[in-house]
């Protein structure tokens, strides 16, 4: 039987932030946890079994792993407040608690893996998340 894993503890940036909603395409919470720095690598490769990504397509993603739930995931501001209700922006940056579980797959291509997933994330750099808007009157006449 294998011995359950130690969660990891890690520093990171935070990048597209669905903690308190589902992903349109994943349909899970999600965060992405980036700028991990090697010993944050190496802890969670050897410790969690998990693939840290370094996609050249995502410079501003640096080191990286993707967190994903069912559930919506945990995410407190430095004195214990939820940010449930906030939308968390690219670059907030905080410590997590990060685990990983295996799973299999009876039907797809991939037909077992390792994912991380987050037990919980303190920011303490919030960046608060403002959609643009559809239209600015700074854009120009209407014509």
């Amino acid at each position: 039987m294998e011995q359950p894993r130690k969660p990891v503890k890690i520093r990171a940036k935070v990048m597209w932030s669905f903690h308190n909603k589902l992903n349109d395409l994943s349909e899970r919470y999600q965060i992405d946890l980036c700028d991990l720095s090697d010993g944050a690598v190496k802890a969670l490769e050897q410790e969690l079994n998990l693939e840290v990504k370094n996609n050249p397509d995502k410079p501003d993603h640096g080191n990286y792993i993707i967190c994903k739930s069912i559930m919506p995931l945990k995410i407190l501001d430095s004195e214990g407040n939820s940010l449930q209700d906030v939308a968390i922006g690219n670059g907030s940056t905080g410590v997590a608690i990060v685990s990983s579980y295996d799973w299999q797959n009876k039907g797809g291509k991939i037909k077992s893996g390792t994912s991380a997933t987050l037990n919980k994330m303190v920011i303490d750099n919030l960046q608060v998340y403002e959609k643009a808007s559809d239209y600015d009157e700074d854009d120009g006449d209407v014509l």
